[in-house]
């Protein structure tokens, strides 16, 4: 008889996991068809078709319902609509900062709102130090959002998030690392609720 071992990262995913779901019933389910659980956060050009992407595919295998804006919307989809209600019916923001997040008015329009709605937020800092994000003003982000990009920013920068190094990294270490993290996020919230 073969016996399976794995690790105790890959253990306490499994528990988390089991833990999540046995919170799921008929009466009382915590991913609903309107809301996603996360809105992931992230620079295009930077993280799509790495992080963002392995992101959403890991945590809908976890059976939750991520927000990735390529993933989600369609052709004729309003971008602030479809994107603004996301964060404001979500319970968790992920946000993937990146060489060239900064450099971006949606990611941080993105930013701002999620801070705002007071939403939980997991930053990861992929390839970028904390200290290294500043808003970037080619005169294109308008006076009305100077203020609340700044503040979001400051903010983002004092919360505690995960590093990765691209170059060095484990890319299934941070994607699990993080679905571990929201996970236990989503289950203290429904706690608290109870």
């Amino acid at each position: 008889m073969h016996m399976q071992r794995y690790s105790s990262a890959a253990m306490k995913m499994m528990n988390f996991h089991r833990n999540f779901l046995a919170l799921q019933t008929p009466t009382n389910p915590l991913v609903t068809n309107k809301a996603c659980d996360v809105f992931i956060n992230h620079r295009g050009i930077d993280t799509k078709r790495t992080i963002a992407t392995l992101l959403y595919d890991h945590l809908s295998r976890l059976n939750l319902q991520p927000f990735l804006d390529n993933k989600n919307m369609k052709p004729g989809d309003k971008l602030f609509d479809n994107i603004d209600n996301a964060i404001k019916n979500c319970k968790v923001g992920i946000t993937v900062f990146s060489p060239n997040y900064c450099k971006s008015y949606f990611c941080l329009h993105e930013l701002a709102l999620i801070m705002e709605t007071k939403k939980k937020v997991i930053p990861i800092f992929c390839d970028i130090k904390p200290s290294q994000l500043a808003l970037v003003n080619n005169g294109t982000v308008p006076d009305k959002d100077l203020e609340r990009f700044r503040l979001a920013i400051e903010e983002a920068k004092n919360t505690v998030g995960l590093t990765f190094d691209s170059l060095k990294g484990n890319w299934s270490d941070v994607v699990t690392s993080a679905s571990e993290i929201v996970i236990e996020s989503l289950i203290e919230m429904k706690s608290e609720e109870i």
